[in-house]
């Protein structure tokens, strides 16, 4: 997938949308756990604040997606400053410094998936001659972990670290099919679903559906309902006890590859790579 990995017109993208959800949700975890670090949570939210359609932000507009304090992100903006993690010139426009690499690489470090997935994706995409990615369920949406990419098919550009929703890429639909019924049913409470392109499924029903029938078939097709022009495809990655851990996909153009190539000469490719990746979870 590229940034898109399932295509078309379709509202704001979910990295541009500003939300106080996040100081929110800290200030009603703060109240009931003692131990809850509220300035801590605050500066991770700083820091998510930035993305690569908001790569330069000032106090305030941090202070409008996070929903926190303009004084407080102030406090933060300087700590992260003197720590090296942010900069800003001219002392008004911040962005993110390189050193801020250093938490995303400590996690990949740690992460045997990421590592082996690389040469696993390469093979996959120059077999297949196109772009396939691996992806972790993270809250929820999913977070793109591993990447080969033979050309850039989406209108935002897809990387290691990026996120997209989950009830709408082929990923997230395996991710989410595998979860448990109470789980999923708290998924289905909180999570707003946005229609970006008419092919999107944005009832419940439509969706708790959709998950039955990966779950059954054991691998999705996103067939433009987050992009359109892009098709996508998806299949678990299961550790050896069972339990699936990520997903793998691949993204085609909907122009040149129909659904029907897509099972019948990339499920067997995709399917292949995902049991190579999950025997080296052990």
């Amino acid at each position: 997938m590229s940034a898109h990995s399932e295509t078309g017109s379709r509202p704001a993208d979910p990295e541009t949308q500003a939300s106080a959800e996040p100081e929110a949700g800290a200030a009603a975890v703060a109240e009931s756990d003692p131990d809850f670090m509220t300035s801590l949570a605050r500066g991770l939210s700083v820091i998510q604040a930035f993305s690569a359609q908001r790569r330069v932000l000032t106090t305030s507009q941090i202070s409008q997606r996070t929903g926190i304090p303009r004084a407080a992100v102030r406090r933060c903006l300087h700590t992260l400053g003197k720590l090296g993690f942010v900069s800003a010139e001219d002392g008004r426009n911040f962005s993110l410094r390189p050193r801020i690499l250093a938490l995303g690489h400590a996690y990949l470090a740690s992460t045997p998936l990421a590592n082996a997935a690389q040469p696993v994706l390469r093979h996959m995409s120059n077999t297949l001659n196109e772009s396939s990615s691996v992806a972790i369920l993270d809250g929820d949406e999913i977070l793109y972990i591993a990447r080969a990419f033979t050309s850039r098919i989406m209108t935002i550009d897809l990387h290691v670290g990026s996120r997209l929703p989950a009830y709408c890429t082929s990923m997230g639909r395996v991710l989410l099919s595998h979860l448990g019924v109470d789980v999923l049913d708290a998924y289905f409470e909180r999570v707003k679903l946005i229609q970006y392109t008419p092919r999107t499924i944005v009832t419940r029903e439509g969706l708790r559906e959709a998950l039955d029938s990966v779950r059954r078939n054991g691998y999705a097709i996103n067939d433009q309902e987050l992009e359109i022009g892009l098709r996508s495809i998806a299949v678990p990655i299961q550790a050896p006890d069972g339990r699936v851990v990520a997903a793998l996909n691949v993204g085609v153009q909907a122009a040149r590859i129909s659904v029907a190539e897509m099972e019948s000469r990339f499920l067997p490719v995709l399917r292949e790579g995902a049991r190579e990746l999950g025997l080296l979870l052990v």
